[in-house]
């Protein structure tokens, strides 16, 4: 990830795009302003990009917001993108795209529980998803054929690599073994810790039937904790990728770092939401070696959009994994406190959540406990 760098000010790109990204980004900006001095003088930049600036303009990622995104911003948070169902001539994936253009390679899905009172089951969960972000199906070369009989054939490229599938892999680690140091550190101070094992990567494939691309995948990932013993402390076993959605459902628990290509970790990321109680809960941050961008693990929501009901958590999360990932643990950790908080109270719920509550008043109870 960006490394922690101390600094005087900060410069983050704002990128709402499409849907409920321009109710619940700037829920994220007001409790990032509400720090105050614990972090860096912030300046906010607006940009464009989406599928509505695509029906504007043309383009679904404009020239002008990745030169500001590269030249004059630290970080970036960015809301949710509208993307037709069916083939629209000119148009891609603005969020797919400025993961190449920044080289987010990866990203980072915390999935954590809290005890929401009105929910009828509670799941004891607390995981990390890590997901290759540039490549596998997404990497975008589809073709249709037409056969001799007038019958179509379509073809989807997918390509895995041993360099970004060993440095996904090195990031989980890395993970792991951070989220083992800060287990033992709580210990020490007294605090509860569910998790007592050793911390443990799990590699999720299919490479019983795709032996040649997702075998490529486990066995560079492999090789990180292999070619080294920094990551002895951390225990790594393997999941096909079906037994892993079986398993995160069943026993959650057992999970604590998990690596995937793109298409898998996508999938599993928002299955693992329903875990949690909604996706309206669930941060993630795309990660490269230079730059970090946040981004709510939500859709843009069309069918609420503008009704002040999108629950703003998510992107509230992703902005306190931004500081963190920036090196601003505390401030991060006293975002992350007062969400607890306000969800474990259970006055102030979305929708989503069986609540009753507006994003307004969500982010002002998040304030308070601020």
């Amino acid at each position: 990830m960006a490394s922690a760098i101390k600094r005087t000010a900060l410069k983050l790109g704002m990128i709402p795009a499409d849907g409920i990204g321009k109710e619940v980004l700037p829920a994220a900006q007001r409790v990032l302003e509400a720090l105050g001095s614990s972090i860096p003088k912030t300046t906010f930049i607006p940009l464009q990009a989406g599928w509505e600036e695509f029906q504007r303009n043309g383009k679904a990622l404009p020239e002008e917001t990745i030169k500001i995104l590269k030249e004059e911003c630290d970080a970036a948070m960015f809301g949710s993108v509208s993307s037709p169902s069916h083939k629209v001539e000119g148009y891609s994936s603005p969020i797919v795209a400025l993961r190449k253009h920044l080289d987010l390679y990866a990203n980072v899905r915390p999935v954590s529980s809290v005890k929401i009172p009105n929910q009828s089951s509670y799941h004891q969960c607390d995981m990390v998803i890590v997901r290759e972000n540039t490549e596998c199906l997404y990497i975008k070369k589809e073709e249709i054929k037409t056969n001799s009989d007038g019958s179509k054939i379509a073809l989807a490229t997918r390509q895995i690599t041993s360099t970004a599938s060993s440095r996904i892999g090195k990031m989980a680690f890395e993970i792991a073994l951070r989220r083992g140091k800060e287990r033992e550190q709580a210990k020490s101070q007294g605090k509860s810790v569910w998790w007592n094992g050793q911390p443990k990567v799990t590699i999720v494939h299919k490479s019983n039937v795709l032996s040649i691309t997702d075998g490529l995948f486990r066995e560079s990932v492999r090789s990180v904790k292999e070619s080294t013993n920094r990551y002895d402390s951390i225990k790594m076993e393997e999941q096909l990728v079906d037994s892993m959605v079986y398993r995160m459902f069943r026993e959650p628990e057992i999970f604590d770092v998990a690596v995937a290509p793109n298409l898998y970790g996508d999938i599993i990321s928002d299955g693992a939401a329903a875990l949690v109680g909604s996706l309206g809960l669930v941060p993630s941050i795309n990660a490269g070696d230079n730059f970090v961008m946040g981004e709510p693990v939500h859709g843009s929501a069309p069918d609420i959009e503008g009704q002040n009901i999108a629950n703003p958590i998510a992107s509230i999360r992703s902005a306190a994994l931004l500081l963190s990932s920036l090196g601003y643990v505390e401030p991060a950790s006293r975002i992350n406190a007062a969400v607890d908080a306000v969800l474990e109270e259970g006055q102030y719920l979305t929708p989503d959540l069986g609540g009753k509550s507006s994003t307004t008043d969500v982010t002002e109870a998040i304030l308070k406990r601020l």
